[in-house]
């Protein structure tokens, strides 16, 4: 009779130990998601330098919650941030230069979401603009995605 009782603790217990490993927040793994991370922007990077800035955009999450922040202006959405670059970039025979980035610096502070803050720098014809960013990727089933947006321009 005495054995019935201890019958549900044990396998609460056993059940307990085998859940545990389950239930406990995994800790993100920077030696799997850093290089991918930096894919993004690398893919970013040959896209623009190829004028082609559908491929540039695909860095970007396609959606409406999407946030372009450059200057004193808030972009929200994806297509109305791909509209921003190509009226500026694009359209009026203006050109789209070499894009490079540099100093990049990545974190993981959770396991789908990344904070990278770098340099860019344009080379064009007439101009070479530069400044810095700060990016927040999320983690999607397509990978990673730039969720967010700060870019400055560096004065002359």
């Amino acid at each position: 009779m005495r054995d019935v009782h201890i019958a549900p603790i044990l396998i609460g217990v056993l059940l307990g130990i085998a859940t545990a490993g389950v239930l406990r927040p995994r800790e993100p793994n920077p030696t799997r998601e850093l290089p991918a991370i930096r894919q993004v922007l690398d893919d970013q990077q040959a896209a623009w330098n190829r004028g082609d800035l559908a491929g540039f955009m695909v860095g970007y999450w396609n959606s409406d919650d999407l946030e372009f922040r450059s200057g004193a202006t808030l972009t929200r959405g994806f297509a109305p941030t791909e509209a921003r670059y190509r009226e500026r970039y694009v359209e009026g025979g203006t050109e789209m230069g070499t894009l490079t980035f540099s100093e990049i610096e990545a974190e993981l502070p959770a396991m789908n979401r990344a904070v990278v803050v770098g340099r860019w720098a344009l080379k064009m014809k007439a101009d070479a603009p530069h400044g810095w960013f700060t990016l927040q990727l999320r983690k999607f089933t397509d990978g990673w995605k730039i969720i967010s947006d700060h870019t400055s321009s560096a004065e002359k």
